[in-house]
């Protein structure tokens, strides 16, 4: 059974002596803390450490030694003198006031406009950073897709086929029932809006316009911004905080080859597919309204978005969708490779990954609207 921990004090003519008995460890050395911080005061240098009746001595109780030395009157500066022979306490003295990184100084922030702009400063500087590490692991994505595609062998389809599953296939159900209320209530609005001023005719047009050209692929985006981009990063950072990664590079495998490439080609295959299957679900969405609201049969439906509707309106919300899902894949494996040690690590880089995927698909929307309006498409 352990011996508490206990000392006693002597203040002897030629040096004050702290006399440690029992056991000194990190289950017993609790009770004797008070006592021992009340004692720093009457510390000075040139204190003896008599170890000759010190039982068992673990890293815990060389810390509470040494922090009583170092909080007495000598300050850092105390040499700890041991008298007795004790088999590693002398050691664990030793190791406890080396591994000692001194007193906590709160960072010195500016205040005021100043501390405003370096704020804004850092945060610019970061933005800038991040992008460019995000084109250049865009850049070595696209070296080692190109490789892929000139060895086919080098593809790892298990891999592949097992993301497209998991990131695209099982997001189906969500993607389409989300779009089918997207599509109904644009549709009801426009019924009742357009209705106001006797064009609710016009509805199916409105139905086929917004999802063919934009509800439909922005929709998908970002549902599998929050789905996908979440689980890639979080999955990539996870294997990278348990060395997993680092594993593979001493087995000479390539991460990009195993991690990043698999994830990339699955959401080029299935990001136009979910695109499609979420068109056609806002489509069926604006039906029901139009048949119940309009009295506008699905003959009439359709025969109406053949006979109005360009076929370029589909063909620009499917070119938009491997260029959505190269940006959602590139970022969520980069932030995955960016995680560092810790949970937190982890944790930021998922919200980060999720934010950046959503604001670069709304970004890129935006431009592809403004340069297919000046290719009047």
């Amino acid at each position: 059974m352990a011996a508490a921990a206990a000392f006693e004090f002597r203040e002897d003519d030629r040096a004050p002596v702290l006399a440690l008995s029992g056991d000194w460890t990190v289950d017993t050395i609790a009770g004797a803390e008070a006592e021992l911080r009340a004692l720093t005061e009457r510390l000075k240098s040139g204190a003896v450490v008599d170890v000759s009746d010190l039982g068992r001595f673990d890293v815990a109780g060389a810390y509470l030694i040494d922090r009583t030395f170092r909080e007495s009157e000598a300050g850092d500066t105390a040499r700890i003198a041991i008298r007795g022979q004790h088999l590693n306490a002398l050691k664990l003295l030793e190791t406890a006031r080396k591994s000692y990184a001194g007193e906590l100084v709160a960072p010195d922030h500016p205040e005021g406009v100043k501390g405003f702009l370096e704020i804004v400063g850092r945060g610019m500087a970061a933005i800038g950073e991040e992008i460019i590490e995000t084109v250049s692991f865009f850049g070595e994505t696209l070296v080692v897709l190109g490789r892929q595609i000139a060895e086919p062998r080098r593809i790892r389809w298990t891999s592949l086929v097992h993301v497209m599953e998991t990131a695209g296939l099982n997001a189906l159900p969500i993607v389409m029932m989300l779009a089918f209320f997207i599509g109904l209530v644009v549709a009801y609005l426009g019924a009742r809006i357009l209705g106001d001023f006797g064009a609710s005719v016009f509805t199916v047009e409105l139905v086929a316009f917004s999802m063919m050209r934009e509800f439909g692929v922005v929709i998908t985006a970002i549902i599998l911004a929050g789905r996908t981009n979440s689980a890639f990063t979080a999955e990539i950072g996870a294997m990278k905080m348990r060395q997993e990664i680092d594993a593979m590079r001493v087995m000479g495998l390539d991460p990009m080859d195993a991690l990043v490439a698999p994830r990339v080609i699955a959401m080029l295959i299935m990001m136009p597919i979910l695109t499609f299957a979420a068109t056609m679900a806002g489509i069926f969405g604006g039906l029901l309204v139009s048949w119940a609201e309009l009295g506008v049969s699905p003959a009439m439906f359709f025969a109406r978005i053949a006979e109005v509707v360009p076929s370029q309106h589909f063909w620009v919300g499917m070119i938009k969708s491997p260029v959505f899902a190269i940006v959602l894949a590139v970022i969520a494996c980069k932030q995955g490779l960016s995680v560092g040690g810790d949970v937190g690590s982890l944790g930021k880089r998922v919200t980060t990954s999720v934010v950046q995927a959503i604001f670069m698909v709304i970004l890129l929307d935006a431009l592809f609207a403004l340069w297919f309006l000046e290719m009047d498409w």
